[in-house]
């Protein structure tokens, strides 16, 4: 009872895959740990959020916490990537050149591939193709699920329980703890304090807590937005919509295929479940926004004229397939300048996840930066049998940290602003003309030239 009630606690500030994630490395690191969330529950699994892709290194880090998990049906190879261009073809191009790879067998790995669209003649060709990319698909509303359910004793989700302010006092361990988070019960109105040795911040790209360390600091709008949806095939295996989609998709189950059409591109995998997952990205001004979600729903005319133009720039399978989903929405994509530091308030205060590190979706990066986030963090709050001062620990958890997620945020923006033909350094008149591009620079899209795409470093292993 003694030991237990030594026990150092950490009080994390949202119950996204983040924050749960970071639950479990605590525990791991033998701490308590309390999760605040405003949500009334955990997600059904199944409809809630899109797809995901995880790299190894995740999979092994969700592995330690959760039974079984990459060894059943709850994610799918993604061993290719593949990028396509969809675009009116130069005259030099033969249209024989434009016929699509042999389907090849499903393999252990997803494999991105990118590819151009001719929007006129309906038509693509590769632009890049790669081999052995080693991720996994994923549903969010599954990982988030099973995270849950994987929950040991030691950690307590008080759901409906919406974060307010935070003070930090002066305290090490015992009576007196270091930091009290204030909340209010939403099922109630009751305000109450949840006392602990370490706040983790896990709330998100729009952040409170982030700023207000960092309050001049903007999120960054990317000058493009993406339609997403996830349409269920179950039952639907031989109608017309499936056939067509894996006709021109052969892949499907094991290949990341990226579409990319003039100053636009389209994503499509296969989620367990019967599932496919697709994202279309599309300049415009940036859309105005209530509360802290950085997602929207629009109205019929809006998913109307979205309809038609996806007739209108993608091969007709694709459009059928964007067509046919049951409530699409919209992200609309931000990110911010890496950060400073990610330890504040003496080393009281940990940022993880986007309220970390917001950055944009096309290096596959945000999930898995988040789980990058809590395994260091956990190891770093484990070291010396979890006894070390939550300010060494956290010190040591942005020095392995900090150099990692900046590279990668400002890589996931060059890559994105590539696929959009958007220019990538201030002061360029064009962007990437997936028209006229080179093979040499078509391999700028692969995700291989990810920083770290290999593996971050963590701290247990010394790497």
């Amino acid at each position: 009872m003694a030991a237990e009630m030594d026990r150092r606690v950490a009080v994390v500030v949202g119950g996204s895959v983040a924050g749960l994630a970071c639950a479990h490395a605590a525990a791991e690191a033998g701490w308590k740990a309390v999760v605040l969330e405003k949500a009334a529950g955990p997600a059904a699994g199944g409809g809630t959020g899109a797809g995901l892709g995880l790299d190894a290194q995740s999979m092994e880090t969700l592995a330690r916490w959760i039974p079984g998990w990459g060894l059943d049906a709850a994610t799918l190879p993604l061993a290719v990537d593949l990028v396509s261009p969809t675009f009116d073809l130069p005259d030099r191009f033969d249209t024989q050149q434009l016929g699509m790879l042999p389907s090849l067998p499903y393999g252990r790995l997803f494999v991105p591939q990118n590819r151009a669209t001719d929007s006129d003649m309906k038509a693509a060709r590769t632009l890049a193709r790669d081999e052995g990319f080693n991720f996994r698909a994923a549903h969010w509303g599954e990982l988030h699920r099973r995270l849950h359910e994987a929950l040991p004793a030691v950690v307590t989700v008080l759901w409906g329980h919406q974060f307010l302010s935070f003070e930090v006092s002066g305290g090490d361990h015992g009576d007196k703890r270091g930091v009290v988070a204030t909340a209010r019960v939403l099922a109630t109105g009751e305000i109450v304090e949840v006392a602990g040795d370490l706040l983790v911040a896990a709330d998100g790209s729009t952040s409170s807590i982030r700023r207000r360390f960092l309050p001049e600091l903007k999120l960054r709008y990317s000058g493009y937005c993406a339609w997403r949806g996830v349409f269920d095939f179950t039952g639907k295996d031989s109608s017309d919509i499936i056939t067509g989609i894996r006709r021109e998709y052969p892949e499907l189950g094991s290949c990341l295929y990226f579409d990319l059409a003039d100053k636009t591109h389209a994503v499509l995998y296969e989620l367990p479940g019967n599932r496919l997952n697709w994202l279309w990205y599309i300049n415009g001004p940036e859309p105005e926004l209530t509360g802290s979600s950085v997602t929207m729903k629009v109205s019929d005319a809006t998913l109307a004229r979205m309809q038609d133009e996806a007739d209108r720039v993608w091969l007709p399978e694709l459009a059928r397939l964007i067509r046919q989903t049951a409530e699409p929405f919209v992200n609309v994509i931000y990110d911010a300048d890496p950060l400073p530091r990610l330890a504040w308030a003496g080393g009281r205060v940990a940022l993880v996840g986007d309220a970390a590190h917001p950055t944009m979706p096309h290096g596959l990066r945000s999930t898995n930066m988040s789980v990058h986030d809590a395994r260091v963090l956990g190891e770093c709050l484990g070291r010396r049998g979890g006894t070390a001062p939550p300010p060494r620990a956290l010190a040591e958890y942005e020095t392995a940290r900090l150099p990692v997620v900046a590279a990668q945020v400002l890589h996931a923006r060059r890559l994105g602003r590539l696929k959009q033909g958007l220019p990538v350094e201030d002061g360029e008149d064009g962007g990437f003309d997936v028209r006229a591009a080179t093979e040499e620079e078509a391999l700028q899209l692969r995700q291989r030239g990810m920083p770290y795409f290999g593996g971050a470093p963590t701290v247990a292993d010394g790497s």
